[in-house]
């Protein structure tokens, strides 16, 4: 195994665009940098969004752009027994509840981190026995398992200046949807199950995703995965100064290939000669 792996994990949701062409070859640019490998994974865990098409769609513009990865690629769909095993587990550690309420509803509920903050009333609504439902990680029962352990979590992460050690603050992103009622996981459970898996020793992402290290430490902790090193890129940004997106239907790399447009064209666009 090399000492360096990585990894570039699409979701098929629609065609890649610029953006995701600049963050993989990034990916790529690094762990050449390290003398490591790339691991391609397909996140589809979306099975209303993604579709087969996409997914074809991304192995055809990686290859294109002059990128290569260790076969066989992950495809989550096929792993989502893993993922509500690793569900089950938390649960059966008393580590999560039934949840019914949006994240806009549970901000305005007093902080669930700070004792006797629920009323009874407030506690049983989590536990109301009906449909839709999330099965949500409840960071109050976290921090009581780990005990002291809750303040010493930690991350590494990967700067311009070095590495550094960061306190991950778990709180930021709340009480995380770990699984839904038609679907067996979210997405921080099978991305960090996965990397686990996989043998990945570093991330290197979008900004977009800054704040994930801090809720993916403390599963890691819980479920005794191994930590990673984290690093998080500038995002490409359009002309009015917005992040590219695939909902807002930004112009993708088969679109620009279908134009004329060649990958050394698109490489020396994005500052990739």
């Amino acid at each position: 195994m090399s000492a360096f792996r990585t990894r570039f994990a699409p979701s098929p949701t629609y065609y890649l665009h610029l953006g995701h062409a600049a963050s993989a070859l990034q990916v790529w640019r690094r762990a050449e940098e390290q003398g490591g490998e790339v691991l391609l994974r397909i996140e589809d865990i979306d099975t209303t969004r993604c579709r087969p098409e996409y997914t074809a769609a991304i192995y055809e513009d990686l290859a294109w752009l002059g990128l290569r990865w260790p076969q066989p690629v992950r495809v989550q769909s096929e792993h989502f027994a893993d993922y509500a095993a690793v569900v089950e587990t938390l649960t059966a550690r008393g580590l999560t509840y039934r949840c019914f309420r949006s994240r806009a509803e549970l901000a305005k509920l007093p902080d669930p981190l700070r004792p006797g903050a629920h009323s009874a009333r407030e506690e049983a609504a989590y536990l109301e026995a009906r449909a839709p439902f999330a099965w949500r990680l409840s960071l109050h029962a976290c921090r009581a398992a780990l005990g002291a352990r809750w303040d010493a979590l930690t991350f590494t992460e990967r700067t311009p200046r070095g590495l550094h050690t960061r306190a991950a603050e778990p709180m930021k992103e709340g009480d995380i949807v770990l699984a839904r009622k038609d679907s067996p996981s979210a997405y921080h459970v099978a991305a960090t199950h996965d990397d686990a898996v996989q043998g990945v020793t570093d991330i290197i992402r979008g900004e977009d995703l800054i704040d994930a290290p801090h809720i993916q430490t403390l599963l890691q902790v819980l479920m005794d995965w191994p930590s990673l090193i984290y690093e998080h890129h500038p995002l490409l940004l359009d002309d009015d100064g917005q992040k590219l997106s695939k909902r807002q239907k930004s112009i993708s790399l088969a679109s620009l290939r279908a134009d004329g447009m060649t990958a050394d064209q698109v490489r020396a666009r994005l500052g990739y000669k």
